[in-house]
């Protein structure tokens, strides 16, 4: 529906041939999940672990729905929370994450509000990898945490993937 702006194909494709061999046995942080489409990509391609988080009902019950038509149950969650509200609960229980997809609606400031929370409430496990899709016109570089370091940024038209590694 419009409230879920699916990344293009060529993008997803590209994103998942960057990461490619940052996968396999990693646990996966959809934040902004809308249909749950990279989350279970990643599953598909060896994540051990996918979290979900999106705060749309709707979004979150096509999500369950794509993870039942995979049979990936068992190594899915999905979590219906604000975004900036699910990383603090994630932190707080203990989780970490190998790689953190955020993907929020553009040009909304959404991505610099994640990433200093993210820099606050660190989830990405040492090494770990943080992609962000954002608008051409969100400038991400100043809210990148101190810990983390600006691998790469490619350019898509519109859209941009910024690819942020955690230093070890």
């Amino acid at each position: 529906g419009e409230a879920t702006r699916p990344t293009a194909a060529a993008v997803k494709e590209a994103m998942f041939s960057i990461i490619a061999f940052e996968i396999e046995g990693r646990s996966f942080l959809d934040l902004f999940a809308g249909s749950g489409n990279l989350g279970l990509e990643a599953w598909s391609r060896g994540a051990r672990f996918v979290q979900f988080v999106d705060s749309s009902r709707t979004s979150l019950k096509l999500t369950d729905s794509n993870i039942q038509k995979c049979r990936a149950e068992a190594d899915c969650k999905v979590l219906k929370h604000d975004a900036e509200a699910a990383v603090d609960l994630l932190y707080r229980q203990g989780q970490r994450f190998d790689l953190i997809f955020v993907d929020p609606p553009y040009n909304k400031g959404w991505v610099q509000k994640i990433l200093g929370k993210l820099a606050k409430f660190p989830l990405l496990t040492d090494g770990g990898w943080l992609v962000a899709e954002h608008s051409m016109h969100d400038e991400i570089a100043p809210s990148v945490p101190e810990s983390c370091k600006i691998f790469r940024s490619q350019q898509y038209g519109e859209t941009v993937l910024t690819f942020i590694k955690q230093k070890n």
